[in-house]
């Protein structure tokens, strides 16, 4: 029996609390149709001591349903318990409903939305995470490309001793299928790695070696090969200099005009100046004299190639001849004055008659810049010449 009482008395409690919501959803809508009344005026202050709950403040989350005030003396239907007084009705239960949703919403935005302090810092944290991984990145290459001493002399000088013995001991315009982008690549890592100062040094070593070789062919050389040898080391060492000097302009660059104040070019000539030239001098001279006064004993082509390389190794030496040096290379005799010119003609008519000795015979335009007449031996001739005038 008190078991169907109690079930009877929870079956009618919550057929009242049905009927009291459908009742609140149907103001609710009504009002909903209506304008909205003007808001209520603010309440006034209560005690602390005061426990009623303050009808103009929206708890947290809002109220969905809103209750009758009559409703006062609820108890829990089990326990017999008060509940408290109910909240108070809103006068628009679905704008209240509206206002929780967007309070709530409100709420949960603000919570999860960062600070700008905070994304600074996130941002900060990142970009320096990631400075610190190129950072370490860097440092690893670095690591792994780093050349010690034993690499450079086991690795990379052998590729460039090599390159630079094909390179002086080829004849001028041979092709020696040398990869340019692999020895000038070579010299810029020794230069990066502070290999410079070595790398000079084993470059002079081996051209000044290859220079001292040289010269103690030329000086086995006989004297009617002399001359001409000389100009075949000069000419292919002059040329392999176009090849070198660009090679190794990297180190030439911000080793040899930085730190000694010089050039790499100007160092390599003065190394066939002071190995082979300067020991050859004295011997070369009175041979191209003699030369010079036997017309065709030596090609011409070969007489300038020296001449104009001894001026360009040492320009003092045009004193020990400078009527040799002044035929091939302008302005080195003082200007011609009217006073000298008789002795010019003679000169020039001694050379004249050195080549007809020579077996040359002259032009007529020669004839007549040496002032002499024309003269014909054969009557036929003279009739020719006299029917043409």
């Amino acid at each position: 029996m008190e078991e169907s009482m109690e079930e009877e008395e929870m079956l009618s409690y919550e057929a009242m609390m049905d009927d009291q919501n459908h009742n609140n959803w149907e103001a609710a809508a009504d009002n909903f149709r209506q304008p909205p009344p003007p808001p209520p005026p603010p309440p006034l202050p209560l005690p602390p001591s005061s426990s009623i709950q303050d009808p103009g403040r929206e708890a947290p989350g809002g109220q969905l349903l809103a209750m009758p005030v009559g409703s006062v003396d609820r108890k829990d239907p089990k326990e017999g318990l008060p509940l408290g007084p109910p909240p108070l009705p809103e006068p628009n239960g679905v704008i209240m409903m509206l206002k929780s949703c967007d309070t709530a919403a409100a709420v949960t935005k603000a919570a999860s939305a960062p600070t700008p302090s905070s994304t600074i810092n996130i941002n900060t944290s990142t970009s320096k995470f990631r400075r610190f991984q190129d950072w370490t990145q860097a440092l690893r290459l670095v690591v792994m490309n780093v050349i010690t001493i034993e690499d450079y002399k086991s690795t990379y000088w052998p590729k460039l001793d090599g390159a630079i013995d094909q390179l002086l001991t080829q004849s001028p315009g041979d092709y020696i299928p040398i990869s340019y982008e692999q020895i000038y690549s070579c010299v810029y890592k020794c230069v990066c790695q502070q290999h410079s100062e070595q790398m000079y040094s084993d470059l002079i070593k081996k051209i000044t070696s290859h220079l001292e070789r040289v010269s103690k062919e030329l000086q086995a050389s006989p004297p009617d090969l002399y001359i001409e040898r000389f100009n075949i080391a000069l000419g292919q060492y002059m040329g392999a200099l176009q090849s070198i000097v660009p090679l190794f302009i990297y180190m030439n660059k911000f080793y040899i005009e930085t730190k000694l104040n010089r050039d790499l070019k100007d160092d390599l000539i003065k190394l066939f100046t002071e190995h082979v030239a300067e020991k050859h001098i004295y011997s070369l001279m009175p041979l191209l004299l003699e030369a010079q006064s036997t017309p065709f004993q030596v090609t011409p082509s070969t007489m300038a190639n020296i001449v104009k390389g001894l001026y360009t190794l040492r320009p003092e030496w045009v004193q020990m001849a400078p009527s040799l040096f002044s035929k091939f290379i302008p302005n080195i005799l003082p200007p011609a004055v009217e006073s000298e010119l008789s002795e010019y003609a003679a000169q020039d008519q001694k050379l004249q008659r050195e080549l007809i000795q020579n077996g040359f015979t002259r032009g007529d335009q020669s004839r007549k810049r040496a002032g002499d007449e024309l003269a014909y031996n054969s009557p036929s001739a003279c009739a020719g010449s006299r029917g043409y005038r």
